[in-house]
């Protein structure tokens, strides 16, 4: 990896850090109840001065039937309330929203919600993938850990028939489905009027195509090699994908030495994500300038095109046609 991208994880590390120390009272409430888990590009471990805090709270639930929170009304307002003190205090950015997407779900909802229609509507969808595509927990480490567990097993629901030859299509075809979901919605979330607005567009567009895309489709680079190579993919495989950022999943692949014809294009890979964290690290409105210009805005955006290029290409090249691959495809 190069410079940037361990100063970006250093500083992830260090502003998590000092969130974590700011948050005690929230970690005593969370423990054997909750976890709160951060994602966006302190999840991925990729943050700079101007990123913003993406987190989600998850609450364990019981044996009942129907299961309940763990995690009661009242103290999950407390810890609401410490992150958002703790997150002022350190000057973080304040939530997205005015605090609307700072909602808690439970494990429960998770894995229950799994391709039924409420999914999308509950935001349990993205809540779900992020969780298992780019998050790091914030507070409930234990906690966090048996939430994963749990999802993966419910994507894993019939590994045990086929331990020597499972293929994770359920959870591929998910994590197909939310990039889809984040294509559609830039496209009928944007404007092309006034001039603004359509820098504004081009510039989701960018990062779309760089963050966004790296995050869904590192895991299906992991998990397509994972298959490749044992014909199987085991739930503890999906743990250590889990474990690992997407940038990591590409480190990953880099020191398969079975996957030595590929290393050119996965370090072209990290060169250019790297180029595309060192452009995005300005304030939005320095960044909404850029895209005004046309010829900047064009050449933002073959960059971003050339980078979606690559990763169809090492797709390819670790895929070989087999079944996961054309599964992904088709």
């Amino acid at each position: 990896m190069g410079d940037l991208l361990n100063q970006r994880r250093a500083y992830s590390n260090h502003r998590v850090g000092e969130l974590q120390v700011g948050l005690d009272s929230a970690e005593h409430i969370c423990a054997g109840k909750a976890c709160v888990y951060t994602t966006g590009s302190f999840g991925r471990g990729e943050a700079g001065e101007h990123s913003d805090l993406d987190l989600f709270i998850v609450s364990l639930t019981t044996d009942d039937d129907p299961p309940e929170s763990k995690l009661g009304r009242l103290d999950e307002i407390l810890i609401k309330a410490d992150l958002i003190e703790c997150t002022r205090k350190l000057n973080f950015p304040e939530f997205s929203g005015d605090g609307e997407y700072l909602f808690r779900h439970s494990v429960h909802q998770l894995v229950d919600s799994l391709g039924k229609r409420n999914d999308d509507a509950e935001n349990t969808f993205t809540a779900r993938l992020l969780l298992l595509l780019e998050s790091r927990p914030l507070l409930g480490k234990d906690a966090y850990r048996i939430v994963t567990d749990n999802t993966i097993a419910a994507y894993w629901r019939d590994y045990a028939d086929h331990k020597n030859d499972f293929m994770p299509a359920f959870l591929a075809n998910d994590i197909l489905r939310l990039w889809r979901t984040l294509c559609i919605n830039y496209e009928a979330g944007t404007f092309t009027e006034p001039e603004e607005e359509k820098a504004k567009r081009k510039l989701k567009n960018f990062k779309l195509k760089h963050s966004r895309l790296l995050t869904c489709y590192s895991a299906l680079l992991y998990l397509l090699y994972i298959y490749e190579k044992r014909k199987t993919v085991s739930p503890e495989a999906a743990r250590e994908m889990v474990e690992l950022t997407p940038t990591m999943r590409l480190e990953f692949l880099l020191d398969q030495k079975d996957l030595a014809p590929v290393h050119g294009k996965l370090s072209l890979l990290v060169e250019k994500y790297e180029s595309f964290l060192r452009t995005s690290n300005q304030s939005k409105k320095v960044l909404v300038t850029q895209f005004l210009d046309k010829d900047q805005a064009k050449n933002l955006l073959l960059e971003a095109s050339q980078f979606g290029d690559l990763v169809f290409q090492v797709l390819a090249d670790i895929g070989k046609t087999s079944r996961f691959h054309r599964l992904l495809v088709v």
